[in-house]
């Protein structure tokens, strides 16, 4: 068991951080803070510094989850991130990932809760530590869950401008 929970934390941990360097140093056709400054203010965020950096922190959190540190924060960086990506870009494009929808998005937050309920493992920081029965478990899991879903819509409403109205075509 530990193995796998060591190569699901692994995995689920560097692809968010393989984002989060895209999104901090440009890395691997990224856009940097600058870019993702520009793309945040023309989805519409307000305070896109502030976005950016909170963004950025979230996504470079997957190193966090990797290591299995301070695992239910990691977890909860990780699913907030992605229920905001769901809601702000992929929810309208359906569910499968080929068409831009939140199918792979669904897999992390999956992940992430699941190493949260279960622990991240022996070969994990917080075992060295000694967290790791302290820190895991169902209601961490769902802790984790009804945080993420709260903070995810407060960011796509109140840090959010409202969408221009539609405008009815002429007949």
């Amino acid at each position: 068991m530990s193995y796998g929970l060591l190569l699901l934390r692994v995995v689920i941990g560097g692809i968010i951080l393989a984002h989060g360097l895209q999104k901090t140093f440009g890395w691997w056709n990224g856009p940097g803070p600058t870019g993702l400054r520009g793309w945040l203010e023309s989805m519409g965020f307000r305070m896109a510094a502030l976005m950016t950096v909170l963004l950025i922190l979230a996504e470079d959190g997957g190193l966090l989850f990797g290591l299995g540190l301070v695992t239910p924060l990691a977890a909860l960086m990780i699913v907030t991130s992605q229920i905001v990506a769901v809601a702000t870009t992929h929810w309208k494009n359906g569910f499968w990932t080929g068409g831009g929808g939140y199918e792979y998005n669904l897999v992390l937050i999956a992940g992430a809760l699941a190493i949260c309920a279960t622990g991240p493992g022996r070969f994990s920081f917080d075992r060295w530590f000694g967290w790791d029965g302290h820190w895991s478990g169902l209601w961490w899991a769902v802790g984790v869950l009804a945080v993420s879903i709260v903070s995810a819509a407060f960011i796509v409403t109140a840090l959010r401008k409202a969408p221009p109205p539609v405008e009815e075509a002429a007949a």
